[in-house]
């Protein structure tokens, strides 16, 4: 989902498995001569981008030993799902009102799917969010290891997620993938 932290994270991540880092939404944003993802939507509406994310996943799902962080909306297409399982997705699951705050502090001028309703940008932004995580939640579900950042807050004794370093969660998303590797090749001690 949108703020959850998915680059910052990632290039965590990348950094530690000494692979390549790869934002998926920023290379969409270079094949359109440098056009932001906000600006992508106001001119040639979501179907466009959308193509061109499915495009940009294609090519990278032909990649070796990298790191992507997609838009939070590349799971609504079954097409996107078939190249991210090249690889091993990952679901950074943060709490919406979490997710709201941190998008409403810096704010919803860079987020396309943010309308600009009335009302606080919190409440909008809640509001809005819930909505896509209703209509995305099946699909984040497909992922293959799950990274709660309410999990993670409770083992380190922390009352809420914002108290998270990017480090701590990249560190429990290496537990949850070489979970999912244990499960997958039958615990062989990977």
């Amino acid at each position: 989902m949108m703020g959850s932290g998915k680059t910052t994270v990632g290039k965590v991540l990348s950094q530690v498995l000494g692979y390549s880092f790869f934002d998926s939404d920023t290379l969409v944003e270079q094949d359109v001569e440098g056009t932001s993802v906000a600006e992508i939507f106001k001119l040639y509406g979501e179907g466009f981008f959308r193509d061109k994310e499915t495009e940009v996943l294609r090519k990278l799902s032909l990649m070796h030993r990298l790191v992507v962080s997609t838009g939070g909306g590349a799971v609504v297409r079954p097409i996107n799902w078939k190249y991210m399982q090249k690889g091993i997705s990952v679901w950074l699951d943060v709490p919406l009102e979490d997710l709201a705050r941190r998008i409403a502090a810096v704010g919803t001028g860079s987020r396309p799917l943010l309308h600009q309703d009335s009302g606080d940008a919190y409440t909008k932004t809640l509001t809005r969010l819930s909505t896509l995580m209703e209509e995305r939640s099946d699909a984040y579900a497909n992922a293959n290891a799950r990274v709660s950042l309410e999990d993670i807050a409770a083992k380190l004794g922390h009352r809420d997620v914002s108290n998270l370093t990017p480090t701590a969660i990249a560190i429990e998303a290496l537990e949850q993938i070489e979970g999912f590797l244990k499960e997958e090749n039958g615990d062989f001690g990977l």
